[in-house]
């Protein structure tokens, strides 16, 4: 009898998005092929700490608190017998064969982790340490798409240091009114306002700017939001375009996790067959143009109904039974379990393809 895969769900994590990142590891522990793998679940608290989770369908932790030296996890490259071990050194979790990150935003899906996981050795799914960092970066995410001629919006950059050299007048010229404020590296639509007046523009500076060194201000795209899937290595596919109808402002936090009526998905999406193939090969194309592997979203605005701009990637996008990474791909025939099963192979796929490349002369 062919023995289990062993599979590290990680999840939790550092960043904003803490509590997101268990719901989605949720749902994939809940959905994920028992007769194929065996699943491990490793917790990261909001302080960095790594630690198991006993977690069951009906006990499911909201956060990841603070833990114990004596019940710490650390990474140990090189180890034969698995490179998860206690920090105790009493306890060794034993052999990892893939790692499937669901760590969204900064420290799980900015390269960060994936490059730890290169490090010791470990296959993991998703996006390599490359296409994580300028995935989530929206500034390097923009000027790489608009190199490659993807249309995006139209965009200014400013670090800290610039805060008070950041002048409505001058935004409103070269972008116009009313602009978006978001930090550069986050998601989730954490942070992220839209300005019309000064005291909303200093409000949004000083929320973005708690987020990140860095931040966006972007023009505002009157149009429909339209979102695709992609799956793949070296040969990506995508999914049927979905639509993102929300009756705010825009499609922010609250829109998202809050308010169970605060958006409507489309699936598959109203639109002509043109526009659909466009959007598809867009997305496939700032898939490939951003070093990305395993899996992605792509949101997209639609202005005029034949006007297609790409809006950002997701390397790690939402991955609850209802997001609508996992709910592109059930339209276009793969199920939420296949699904999983899919991205861990292609981990694998990478993993042993890369292990024929020479390391050293």
């Amino acid at each position: 009898m062919k023995r289990k895969l062993r599979v590290a769900i990680l999840c939790g994590g550092k960043s904003a998005e803490h509590e997101i990142s268990l719901q989605s590891a949720k749902n994939i522990f809940e959905a994920i092929d028992r007769k194929k793998y065996q699943v491990l679940l490793i917790g990261i608290s909001k302080k960095g700490q790594w630690t198991l989770i006993e977690a069951s369908r009906k006990g499911w932790p909201k956060s990841i608190p603070s833990i114990k030296a004596d019940k710490s996890l650390a990474l140990a490259p090189g180890r034969k017998m698995g490179p998860l071990v206690g920090l105790s050194g009493r306890e060794a979790v034993g052999r990892v064969d893939a790692v499937f990150p669901v760590l969204h935003g900064p420290f799980g899906e900015d390269g960060t982790v994936q490059g730890l996981l290169k490090l010791a050795n470990v296959p993991f799914v998703g996006a390599g340490v490359l296409g994580s960092a300028v995935g989530m970066d929206k500034d390097l995410m923009k000027r790489l798409l608009r190199d490659a001629g993807i249309r995006t919006a139209r965009f200014l950059v400013f670090d800290c240091s610039s805060f008070k050299e950041i002048e409505f007048e001058d935004l409103q010229h070269q972008l116009g009114v009313p602009f978006f404020v978001k930090p550069a590296n986050l998601g989730s639509s954490v942070g992220i306002h839209k300005v019309s007046d000064k005291k909303q523009l200093e409000r949004a500076l000083k929320d973005a700017f708690q987020y990140d060194s860095k931040i966006l201000v972007e023009e505002y795209i009157q149009g429909r939001e339209i979102e695709c899937s992609v799956l793949g290595n070296d040969h990506p596919i995508a999914s049927v375009p979905g639509e993102i109808i929300t009756g705010h402002e825009f499609y922010s936090y609250e829109a998202k996790y809050l308010d169970e009526k605060g958006a409507v998905l489309e699936i598959p999406a109203e639109l002509p067959a043109g526009v659909t193939k466009e959007i598809q090969d867009i997305a496939i194309q700032s898939f490939k143009t951003l070093g990305c592997e395993g899996m992605a979203r792509v949101d997209f605005f639609l202005r005029d109904n034949r006007e297609v701009i790409v809006n950002e990637i997701n390397t790690i996008p939402g991955f609850t039974k209802i997001s609508m990474y996992p709910k592109l791909w059930e339209a276009s025939g793969i199920s939420y379990t296949e699904l999983i099963d899919r991205l861990i192979q292609l981990a694998l796929e990478r993993f042993k393809r890369e292990q024929k490349l020479k390391t050293s002369l």
